[in-house]
């Protein structure tokens, strides 16, 4: 009797005996532009001050073979939004393909499982009056810049909140050249994400915070000789350095001090614990506006950047920190931008649809590197080009009519020797994946082009 009087105190006590609900993480995913995998101290970096992102590494987990979804903006969003790597998804360059009511994305997945979604920052997946736009496309809110080549002013004279126009205090004397130098546009993107997370709400959310920051403003590059457009130049301004080179270090610190602001707002509003931080970039360092990707060693010791096919232009920083994730870590778990749609429905308990990725949710919770990842690529400006990854075999194809180079990039992660020549039978297995792994579209025929240079 007494037994029972107990257990039923108990259950008045704590309800039903049965385990609680697992609490859903909320996701906070940042997209950086134009960032090389050598430009944060954490990957090696020795001139360019990165102390917050170097901290969240030292907080999380640390990848080595992550890469992006394409070498430039456009293609490469568009494959960490939909699971889809460039042979497959819609948007497979920097043209005018927008998203379609049919192309599920993680923002619609992640919204449909109970999220609040926000997108803040570079969107470039539709401009204004597509099926396009962020809050077509899964976002419940939405800031920014639509259009990529528009996201190129730091000063422009408007942005879109929820698909409309919103006009700025900045004035233009040309296309993206001010001539009144106002609010910065990251600034007002940093603004909105610690707006957002001030909120109270009682459901999880997911952000995506994609900054404009290390991008250059191609325009003023070619009007003024340096494109590189930042307020101040903060502690480089004395460093003997070129004016380009100055401000593009600023870029990378203003960038890291910016994700400091929200990671402190995290902690602050106590979601630290139970937030997933993800922090990459879409593709290589750049070399526009007058910046050089050698002078800071910014692809670190990989070969090529933005707009090449080599490791240089599409491996990229891959920072996590979470619930879960152990801390102080390094992965050499190889993965790219189709795997974050998989992963993180996993992590929000969302099934997620068939797509390209794999789920790294283990690699993330620090388990050990799973089988060999194939990887593909495809890419159009100057003609089709193509590569691929499987297992330590990186496979390059740049011209239609040329045959695939081949690099053994576990041991040669410069790819400076080709090795095709020894490996005829690796050679014909990455020339049927190219050929297995594309799907023809009509936005993005195979054009020959000219034969590359060099």
């Amino acid at each position: 009797m007494w037994r029972l009087v107990c257990t039923l105190a108990v259950l008045t006590l704590t309800g039903p005996l049965h385990a609680a609900e697992p609490t859903k993480p909320n996701v906070l995913l940042i997209l950086a532009d134009d960032l090389g995998w050598g430009d944060l101290g954490c990957y090696g970096q020795k001139q360019i001050q990165t102390p917050h992102l170097d901290q969240l590494a030292k907080d999380g987990l640390r990848f080595t073979a992550f890469y992006s979804g394409s070498t430039v903006c456009a293609p490469s969003r568009c494959a960490l939004l939909t699971g889809l790597h460039t042979g497959h998804c819609r948007v497979r360059g920097n043209g005018k393909t927008t998203l379609l009511s049919e192309d599920v994305t993680l923002a619609e997945l992640l919204r449909d499982a109970g999220y609040a979604t926000a997108c803040f920052g570079k969107w470039g997946l539709g401009d204004a009056g597509t099926t396009g736009v962020p809050n077509k496309q899964g976002f419940d809110e939405s800031f920014g810049f639509l259009n990529h080549h528009h996201a190129h002013a730091y000063y422009p004279d408007h942005l879109f909140r929820d698909g409309e126009k919103v006009p700025l205090k900045n004035e233009l004397k040309a296309e993206n050249v001010p001539s009144k130098e106002v609010e910065y546009a990251p600034d007002l993107f940093t603004r909105e994400v610690l707006a957002f997370l001030d909120r109270k709400r009682d459901r999880p959310f997911f952000v995506y915070y994609a900054p404009t920051l290390p991008h250059a403003n191609n325009e003023r590059g070619r009007a003024e000789g340096n494109g590189m457009e930042v307020p101040d130049l903060g502690v480089y301004a004395d460093r003997p350095w070129p004016a380009p080179q100055k401000a593009h270090a600023a870029m990378i610190s203003r960038l890291d001090a910016d994700v400091g602001k929200v990671l402190a707002k995290l902690k602050e509003k106590g979601l630290d614990a139970n937030t997933l931080v993800l922090f990459t970039s879409d593709n290589g360092p750049h070399k526009e506006g007058g910046a050089d990707p050698a002078f800071f060693g910014s692809a670190g010791p990989l070969t090529g950047f933005k707009r090449a096919l080599t490791d240089g232009g599409i491996r990229v920083p891959l920072l996590v920190r979470g619930p879960g994730v152990p801390a102080g870590k390094v992965s050499e778990q190889v993965g790219a931008f189709w795997d974050f749609v998989p992963t993180l429905c996993e992590a929000a308990g969302v099934k997620a649809p068939a797509g390209d990725g794999t789920s790294l949710l283990a690699a993330f919770r620090g388990a050990a590197e799973a089988k060999p990842r194939e990887l593909y690529w495809e890419f159009h400006e100057g003609g089709f080009k193509q590569a691929a990854r499987l297992g330590p075999w990186k496979g390059l194809k740049l011209h239609v009519e040329e045959p695939v180079k081949l690099y053994n990039v576990a041991e040669d992660i410069a790819e400076k020797t080709d090795v095709a020549a020894k490996h005829p039978e690796v050679v014909r297995q990455i020339e049927q994946f190219l050929k297995d792994q594309r799907k023809p579209s009509d936005d993005w025929p195979i054009r020959p082009g000219a034969r590359p240079k060099g």
